[in-house]
């Protein structure tokens, strides 16, 4: 809305330097700072009203050092990450953009989802929360939706390294393509219709088939390693801010046709205002960890737990980096294997053997570390390191092929 009220005002009086909110990175700096003043100035209003209405974390009762002391600590936080990220994106972005009206969906739908589980959890005292089955019904749904909007919208349109002439002369045109990016190497594209090519006749004009699944599998997967790692104060929200400058950063280079060209990445249209989404994400885990960082004042639940995970997962998809997941989310994606790990190997051993044996000492992997000894803070600082190292390997991938 600012963003429109400006232009119009610019138009009528012509206002000197008004023009700087043109830019991307100015609007970006700017969506950041807000997110972040938000986070921090709501989060203290938001901790009382919860207290005050006895919205506790009951369910603490995992027999680790300090974590009894837990209890009784506000949950629900997510609400000041959603709160913060929403607000300077209405203000400051091109609203109308698709890419910024799916990262909205997305928002407040998985933030749904994560408040009903949240709100049985609390009020009803059921520790399970919400059915498994619902949860997936939710990502489904999404996955639905933004495989489709991204597969069928005519504003969605990608400019390759394959877009060239029989000349080999690039061309400055634009196509609607399911290509994506592969890493490691040159020209490093695949179009998922190339999965299906031998299937069908015309398979690009089928490739919704397998894309749509693939979507809904990235939503399910990111959303949930997110709401496992959220097991150590500042843990999800910290690797969540790294993850997002790696994000914001593709997004510019993906939105610049110079920076793409040079990078030999896909140009996309339309998806520099994506920079401002991202922006608006990073400033508001930021302020989240104000509050959520050791010992915490407030849990995100999963209210922001799924919220945060899923923006990752359709962002990636959105700047066709869905397949460098494993890397820059090299975390959540530890922490999910090493749950998957415990589970498959207990349910074997206790086949084979008559009596379940883990792995580790428990899972995700965070509880492991903290069982051996490992104080909370210094776990959650090594993971951060690690988030870091992995988010400077993603970016050396792009020109490491």
């Amino acid at each position: 809305m600012l963003y429109y009220l400006i232009n119009y005002i610019n138009k009528i009086y012509d206002i000197p330097g008004i023009g700087v909110f043109e830019y991307i990175s100015f609007r970006a700096s700017l969506a950041l700072m807000i997110s972040l003043l938000i986070s921090l100035f709501l989060g203290g209003y938001i901790i009382k009203i919860l207290k005050k209405y006895q919205v506790d974390d009951q369910i603490r009762e995992l027999g680790l050092k300090g974590e009894n002391k837990k209890k009784g600590t506000p949950t629900m936080g997510g609400f000041i990450i959603i709160i913060s990220i929403l607000i300077p994106t209405i203000l400051i972005c091109k609203i109308n953009n698709i890419y910024i009206l799916l990262m909205v969906i997305t928002t407040i739908w998985l933030g749904l989802i994560g408040f009903i589980d949240d709100y049985i959890k609390v009020f009803k005292k059921n520790k399970k929360g919400l059915a498994a089955k619902f949860k997936i019904i939710g990502q489904v749904i999404l996955g639905c939706v933004v495989g489709s909007i991204l597969h069928f919208h005519s504003d969605v349109l990608v400019k390759t390294s394959k877009s060239i002439d029989n000349l080999g002369n690039g061309l400055n045109t634009y196509v609607k393509s399911s290509i994506t990016t592969i890493p490691f190497f040159k020209n490093n594209e695949l179009n998922y219709s190339d999965l299906i090519s031998f299937l069908i006749n015309e398979p690009e004009k089928w490739s919704w088939i397998i894309f749509i699944p693939i979507v809904i599998f990235i939503i399910s997967a990111v959303s949930n390693a997110s709401n496992l790692t959220d097991g150590m104060d500042g843990l999800a929200p910290g690797i969540s801010a790294i993850i997002g400058l790696v994000l914001a950063l593709y997004a510019y280079v993906s939105s610049n046709l110079v920076f793409s060209d040079y990078l030999n990445i896909m140009f996309i249209p339309y998806s520099e205002e994506l920079v401002i989404f991202m922006s608006s994400f990073v400033g508001s885990c930021i302020g989240f960890l104000w509050y959520n960082s050791y010992p915490a004042q407030i849990f995100m639940g999963d209210t922001g737990s799924l919220s945060i995970g899923g923006i990752i997962a359709v962002f990636s998809i959105a700047i066709r980096k869905e397949l460098l997941i494993p890397i820059f989310c090299g975390v959540f994606f530890i922490e999910s294997i090493s749950v998957i790990i415990q589970v498959l190997y207990f349910k074997y051993s206790r086949k084979k053997f008559g009596k379940g044996k883990r792995i580790f000492l428990m899972s995700p992997l965070h509880h492991h570390f903290q069982l051996k000894g490992i104080h909370e803070s210094k776990i959650v600082t090594r993971f951060w390191i690690l988030a870091v190292i992995l988010a400077i390997l993603s970016f050396l991938i792009l020109k490491l092929r």
